[in-house]
């Protein structure tokens, strides 16, 4: 993870990205996991539901079911999945995941994909408003069963064995990527659908998972993945690192920052968002380069930065046009007492320790999200599907994140390499990678930067990035949503 003065970073849903107070350390555990004192879970339970979409009715059944984790013959774990299946033949079917590391995946479920919608994420929405489920427009149910799995210590699943083996064999980057393919291998064994054509969706630090995840149970397990979508990936985590001589954290913060302005403009469109791409490969990254070398340099980045941001000019020169994230997010709207969301700047609250030298509060997308997320599942899975249980839901778990094994080297080297060698086996493989304009925890130029460098490897259109207006969650506006929904649909085509 990457760390800014005392700020820490939470990969989240959402995956998420989340500039936010540092979480307090977790309480020492006892020597056995508390979930072996909690009553067993419950068996799997369905109900029939159908929704109305594009004026037609699509009937499903909602299944909340456990699939076991084992370690040789024992038994450690439990993953708690909700699958929406259509009757009918030849439907494929796509597994999704959320990030973090601990969100569970209600962010894509009642978010973006799922047949069922919660509003959340935009500006305004408040965590205190009803968690009404309705009809989702921008559902993937239509042309894809869908299958949500929440990994261990996120939603309702959980570890059956103690703090230390529950850290080594679920918090950890590799054995994370293994048993999440083995949960996919089981449910498909399981409900008969090997022979389905088969996608995975992944958000945030899902998008890490996505590719590892799709390589590992090709090579491993003997399951091909037919197309992938990565929404707003953690994808190449280390792209930014040496940030005093590498240019490229400030490639991937100024056209996001730029963005922002721009919809705040009402400017905002894909012909202005190209001309802020070709200026920051081009003759930003060529001044910033040039240092002390070319002293006009840094007159000219000054005077763009500040036209293209709408910042002042004093704060981006003394920035040296490097716009830092955490600063920015302050700067913004100082003057009204706010911060903006690392997740979408534009979505802000007010900031309770304005006078703080560093950012104390949490993130103010993710204050107004927990609530009705939980609320919304933890309602749906106990009185509409009758999932009875009393355990608690976690729809984002501070407490693994603070676990997880962020110094793994397969983490540092991020998902690329899986991504290449996944694409390079399989001629068919398709992958989407979809990302907000606005977002600042995973910034879209990174994937530009990283889809560039990739050899083509037979059609250029086999591996493409897609942006739209909005955030890290930009399936929270309606036009986004919609615009990610065509696009996949046109992937699912091609099959």
């Amino acid at each position: 993870m990457r760390r800014i003065q005392t700020i820490s970073v939470l990969i989240v849903s959402v995956g998420l990205l989340a500039y936010a107070q540092e979480p307090k350390p977790a309480a020492p555990a006892a020597a056995k996991d508390a979930a072996e004192k909690e009553p067993p879970l419950p068996p799997d339970a369905h109900a029939q539901q159908n929704i109305q979409l594009n004026g037609k009715t699509i009937a499903y059944q909602v299944t909340v079911g456990t699939l076991p984790v084992f370690d040789n013959e024992k038994k450690t774990g439990e993953v708690v999945y909700t699958a929406y299946i259509v009757d009918g033949k030849d439907r494929p079917v796509t597994f999704a995941l959320n990030g973090g590391p601990g969100a569970a995946s209600v962010y894509l479920n009642f978010g973006a994909i799922g047949p069922k919608h919660l509003k959340f994420g935009d500006q305004g929405d408040s965590p205190s408003d009803p968690a009404l489920l309705t009809d989702n427009p921008g559902t993937w149910l239509d042309f894809t069963d869908l299958v949500f799995i929440d990994p261990i210590g996120t939603g309702f699943s959980r570890s059956l064995v103690s703090a230390e083996e529950t850290k080594k064999q679920f918090y950890s980057t590799e054995n994370d990527i293994h048993y999440l393919s083995r949960v996919i291998y089981d449910w498909l064994v399981k409900n008969g659908r090997m022979g389905s054509r088969k996608y995975l969706v992944g958000e945030s630090y899902g998008g890490y998972r996505g590719p590892r995840v799709t390589h590992y149970l090709q090579s491993q397990l003997g399951v091909a993945m037919n197309g992938v979508v990565l929404v707003s990936p953690y994808l190449n985590p280390t792209l930014d690192e040496n940030a005093d001589v590498s240019p490229m954290q400030w490639m991937m913060t100024l056209p996001s920052i730029t963005a922002a302005h721009l919809e705040r403009a009402h400017k905002l469109t894909p012909e202005a968002m190209a001309q802020v791409i070709a200026y920051t490969r081009g003759e930003y990254v060529t001044d910033l380069l040039k240092g002390r070398s070319d002293p006009a340099a840094m007159t000219r980045l000054v005077k763009k930065v500040t036209e293209m941001t709408g910042l002042e000019e004093e704060f981006v020169r003394r920035s040296g046009a490097r716009l830092e994230i955490g600063a920015y997010l302050r700067e913004v709207f100082r003057e009204q007492g706010k911060i903006g969301s690392v997740y979408d700047s534009n979505v802000t609250s007010f900031d309770p320790f304005p006078f703080s030298p560093y950012q104390r509060a949490n993130d103010p997308l993710l204050e107004s999200i927990i609530a009705p997320t939980t609320t919304a599942m933890v309602d749906f899975v106990t009185r509409v599907v009758g999932w009875k249980t009393g355990a608690r839901y976690n729809a984002l778990s501070y407490s693994v994140n603070s676990q997880w094994d962020n110094d793994s080297r397969a983490l540092r080297n991020g998902a690329t390499g899986d991504l290449r060698e996944a694409v390079a086996a399989d001629p068919k493989l398709r992958v989407i990678i979809a990302h907000g304009w606005n977002d600042l925890s995973c910034p879209f130029m990174g994937s530009v930067l990283t889809v560039d460098q990739m050899p083509v490897m037979g059609d250029a259109t086999r591996v493409v990035v897609h942006e739209y207006p909005g955030g890290h969650m930009f399936y929270s506006r309606p036009d986004s949503q919609a615009a990610l929904r065509k696009d996949v649909i046109e992937m699912f085509a091609r099959h």
